[in-house]
């Protein structure tokens, strides 16, 4: 009987960018053009080319979207979509400023808000002249 040698399992994209979140950074994948992508993804989707790698972000962006969610009984919160510098968007928060004053158009800078019990580390924003 042959054995073939288990292959090594590489880590999941989703660890990779955890894991430059738990050094402070925040990653996103360019393809072999340079073309950012976000969210972590194994393979270029179509209309992208090549093996993805990372790159770390210099963390400056503009708030696209916004909207203040109230839940009854709980504090409000925003959730807001970023155009980062670099070219690609993501969904997050604006904190360090009332949900309600966050604005599109505003200049942010992300840092990494730090994991706790259940959720790793994730990237929340504040405005550039609280930041």
């Amino acid at each position: 009987m042959t054995t073939h040698p288990t292959p090594s399992l590489e880590t999941s994209p989703l660890e990779q960018y955890r894991s430059h979140l738990s050094r402070g950074e925040l990653a996103y994948q360019v393809d072999d053009h340079g073309r950012p992508l976000f969210y972590p993804r194994v393979v270029a989707p179509a209309g992208y080319e090549g093996e993805l790698r990372w790159v770390a972000s210099k963390g400056l962006g503009v708030v696209y979207a916004a909207t203040v969610i109230a839940p009854k009984g709980e504090p409000a919160y925003n959730v807001v979509l970023v155009d980062m510098d670099e070219g690609f968007r993501l969904m997050s928060r604006v904190e360090s400023i009332p949900p309600e004053q966050v604005r599109i158009g505003m200049r942010v800078k992300a840092r990494i808000h730090p994991a706790e019990e259940n959720d790793g580390p994730y990237p929340v924003f504040d405005p550039v002249d609280a930041a």
